[in-house]
């Protein structure tokens, strides 16, 4: 163990693209992980953290505690193909492919223990969301991978048959929360705001409003209904909102279309 808290022998990133560089980041950050410990294989260079190797090729000697599969969902076949005799019989493969389920993986890489993650991008900065998922891990492969991804955030445990839809709300949640950010400001803007302003207060406004919530001890239904005096303002925007279930429902089917698409993901790589 390089330092207090850094995970003993070593470990390899396959890919790492956004996602897996902001995990590899904060983890080095955190000093969960000591970069010196850490091999990537890309097929081109990237900017990473100081101290981390990058090769086209995984390095020669034993097996590292954990492999990371990072690299694109449809490219498994062709890794699996490149190196599953390579990294074949490594304590534990955690793969964070969209849509590739934890029986995909075991047919294609063998490993102590095979388990699923979703992290989101804000994982980066320590305040994202890992879901973890796995039929072969034991309690003890459950508890070290826990401690790998807490610095990134919320860590929880789904069951596989969920998996798609924590997917689609944590995994793809950022992408719809700036899409709504995004239409604050331009709903701002066409109220006759200048546009640099309304993304600016658009942004500090959702920015403020998400660590109150999450700082509270009542739920975000309560804290809007706590905003909304009787016959003010926001009461009448709400009432837009709330009209037959709309934003509930607009929701709903946006997370559908993602849990879908996950599942078709899925099939294909089965």
């Amino acid at each position: 163990m390089t330092r207090q808290g850094a995970i003993p022998g070593r470990l390899w990133l396959i890919g790492c693209g956004n996602m897996g560089g902001a995990m590899l980041r904060q983890w080095i950050a955190s000093g969960v992980v000591a970069a010196g410990q850490v091999d990537v294989v890309n097929r081109v260079d990237r900017a990473l953290p100081p101290g981390v190797r990058q090769a086209r090729a995984l390095p020669d000697g034993p097996l590292p505690d954990i492999v990371m599969l990072a690299m694109k969902p449809q490219q498994i076949d062709d890794v699996a193909d490149r190196w599953a005799a390579r990294i074949a019989g490594v304590p534990m493969l955690v793969s964070i492919l969209a849509g590739v389920e934890e029986s995909a993986i075991a047919r294609r890489f063998t490993a102590g223990a095979i388990i699923r993650a979703m992290p989101n991008l804000p994982v980066g900065i320590g305040k994202g969301v890992v879901a973890l998922q796995s039929d072969s891990a034991d309690d003890q492969a459950r508890q070290a991978v826990a401690a790998l991804m807490a610095p990134l955030g919320l860590v929880e445990w789904v069951d596989a048959t969920l998996f798609n839809a924590v997917t689609a709300l944590a995994g793809s949640g950022p992408g719809f929360l700036y899409r709504f950010i995004d239409a604050l400001a331009l709903a701002g803007a066409s109220l006759g705001l200048p546009a640099d302003q309304a993304s600016r207060l658009a942004l500090a406004t959702v920015e403020g409003a998400g660590l109150l919530a999450g700082a509270a001890d009542v739920h975000p239904a309560q804290l809007a209904d706590q905003v909304a005096s009787p016959g003010g303002s926001t009461r009448a925007g709400l009432n837009v909102l709330d009209q037959d279930g709309a934003l509930v429902t607009l929701l709903t089917e946006t997370l559908a279309a993602a849990t879908r698409r996950n599942a078709e993901m899925a099939a294909a790589a089965r």
